[in-house]
């Protein structure tokens, strides 16, 4: 009988869970958005909009291995926030990769000045960079409350 119990439990999913899951997908998807307009000569404009002549020049000028990481985190935090609604055990690794690839952007930002010309930069990431860790977070809380298969 306490085992059935247990197990009912298991099987039920917290609304915290749901949530956190739900707008992880939702803020991916945003990424995604995002990442995919970063191509275009459309995307590049909107980014590069309000900037001086010298900001949208450093911007457009950073190395592949920074957009890598851009890459990382939102594909990654996609596919993890995706895990996490199936609540998946993989969720957790996936969003780890993820939390990293944004860690990655932000030291590249940093050291290749971009916080420095855009100051506006360091504060939006420094939201992704949470949010990513939020989401990691999520899932080991999921994981070790055994509610992930």
């Amino acid at each position: 009988m306490q085992t059935m119990i247990l197990e009912t439990r298991a099987a039920q999913r917290p609304a915290w869970l749901w949530w956190a899951s739900v707008v992880g997908v939702l803020w991916n998807m945003y990424g995604v958005y995002q990442f995919f307009g970063s191509f275009t000569q459309a995307g590049q404009a909107a980014m590069t909009a309000g900037m001086t002549p010298s900001q949208a020049a450093l911007y457009l000028a950073l190395p592949g291995w920074i957009g890598l990481g851009f890459a990382i985190g939102v594909f990654g935090g996609l596919a993890g926030s995706i895990l996490l609604v199936l609540r998946r055990r993989l969720a957790w690794p996936v969003l780890a990769a993820s939390w990293v690839g944004y860690c990655l952007l932000f030291a590249g930002d940093a050291y290749y000045g971009v916080f420095a010309a855009i100051p506006s930069q360091l504060g939006l990431l420094a939201v992704v960079v949470l949010i990513a860790a939020a989401l990691l977070g999520t899932s080991w809380l999921a994981g070790a409350r055994g509610l992930l298969r």
